[in-house]
């Protein structure tokens, strides 16, 4: 007996079957996630190294090369592509199809292991191995502008008060700041200065290691009491980096202040965000691998809302990208595409049967098919995206198909049985 059989035989048996593969298709789509493309994890590798003031062609010889004749040796490598920039080397290594990702990773951080003590000492920071992630991108995006506030003020202000309220959003892993500008104490030499006093540069950098620093420094103990001690030994202001004392000795006391001058200001002045000239920064947001992208989405504007009723009279805010107006659409898309196909199925069978009930019919498998495919998606860990949304597409067009086809066989079966009962009653 097989399950045909079954469920004519059983008409109990096949309703309840059904309503359990409705149900699990519902519990399963209530858990996939929405997104443009598949999530995948391309077996791509970049080494990132920062040494600041070196112009490209000492990044190239002393970083760039060296690294990449030790990643070389590394097996399943497709292709090295490398960069060098004014203070900074990138080297994106692709593997083969296939490679496992963690496995590639760590043989490139073994062989950047090795090669450490062929690279400058005074690197700002150690090589820095990272896997490509396709969850990076950010999918929504706002701007906050201000015509009073500097670059460094706005982003004072959306780092205190906006980055937190977005970061608690359901779904998000991380906020990007665009246009990004830090506060740092920047220190404007005069090389004539200098050159009177015989300072030097290292001897600059020397002393501010020296005075800038914060210590521990124990605690104080008495018979009833104890107490910790703190020196304030970092520097905050101008004045304390430039009253720092750079040189002691029988000529006297030389200062910062004598031979440079100490400014308050951004870490970084060569890029700058600007929307018609006026000070910007970006704000996007990043998702969780498998989130929900409508649903981030819709929680943002919700978040969005607020935000605007809450700012400063000086700061505005717009929507610079979404992403999901895509996503939107495409859902949009086989919405209209299944309710044609319902539409016509239940049409064509209609006008060539003449009955309304096996018109109908059709509407009861074709749902169950496709709400049960979620469940599936759920348990091999599928996205709806372009990719499974034309795979839904092009599945109801074989459930259509096979639909008809069952209730041509069911139709004719009924008709014979009708005859059959109708010759019975005749001979009887």
């Amino acid at each position: 007996m097989n399950i045909s059989e079954l469920s004519l035989r059983r008409p109990v048996f096949a309703i309840v079957l059904n309503l359990i593969i409705l149900l699990f298709g519902l519990i399963g789509f209530t858990f996939l996630g929405v997104r443009d493309y598949p999530a995948i994890d391309p077996p791509n590798i970049s080494v990132s190294t920062a040494y600041t003031g070196a112009n490209a062609d000492i990044i190239e010889s002393q970083i760039t090369e060296p690294l990449e004749k030790a990643i070389n040796s590394v097996p399943g490598i497709k292709n090295i592509t490398s960069t060098s920039n004014q203070g900074r080397s990138s080297i994106n290594v692709e593997f083969e199809l296939g490679y496992k990702l963690e496995e590639a990773a760590n043989d490139i951080r073994d062989k950047v292991g090795q090669s450490l003590r062929e690279l400058p000492s005074d690197l700002d920071v150690p090589p820095i191995v990272s896997k490509s992630d396709a969850s990076s991108e950010s999918i929504i995006s706002m701007s906050v502008s201000s015509r009073s506030r500097n670059q460094l003020e706005i982003t004072e202000f959306a780092n205190n008060v906006l980055v937190d309220r977005l970061q608690t959003i359901p779904g998000v892993s991380g906020i990007q700041i665009w246009g990004e500008q830090r506060y740092a104490m920047r220190i404007w030499m005069s090389p004539e200065k200098m050159t009177a006093r015989g300072i030097t540069a290292p001897e600059i950098f020397a002393a501010l290691d020296r005075e800038n620093i914060e210590l521990p420094s124990g605690k104080i103990a008495g018979n009833a009491t104890e107490l910790s001690v703190r020196t304030f030994g970092r520097l905050n202001t101008e004045e304390q980096f430039n009253n720092v004392i750079i040189r002691s000795d029988a000529n006297g006391l030389v200062r910062l202040r004598d031979v440079a001058e100490a400014v308050l200001g951004p870490e970084n002045e060569e890029t700058a965000f600007k929307e018609s000239g006026v000070p910007t920064i970006g704000l996007a947001l990043v998702p969780q691998p498998g989130s929900n992208y409508i649903s981030i989405a819709d929680a943002f504007m919700q978040r969005y809302e607020l935000i605007k009723k809450d700012l400063p009279a000086d700061i505005s805010t717009a929507i610079l990208l979404d992403q999901t107006r895509f996503i939107r659409k495409s859902l949009s898309e086989v919405k209209e595409t299944l309710l044609l196909s319902f539409g016509l199925v239940v049409l064509i069978i209609f006008f060539f049967f003449r009955s309304a009930s096996m018109a109908f019919r059709p509407l009861i498998d074709i749902p169950v098919s496709l709400i049960g495919a979620f469940f599936i998606m759920y348990i091999m860990g599928f996205t709806i995206n372009v990719l499974t949304l034309l795979a839904i597409v092009l599945a109801t067009g074989l459930v259509v198909d096979d639909g008809i086809v069952v209730t041509e066989n069911i139709y004719k079966k009924m008709e014979v049985h009708t005859r059959i009962d109708a010759i019975n009653k005749l001979q009887g």
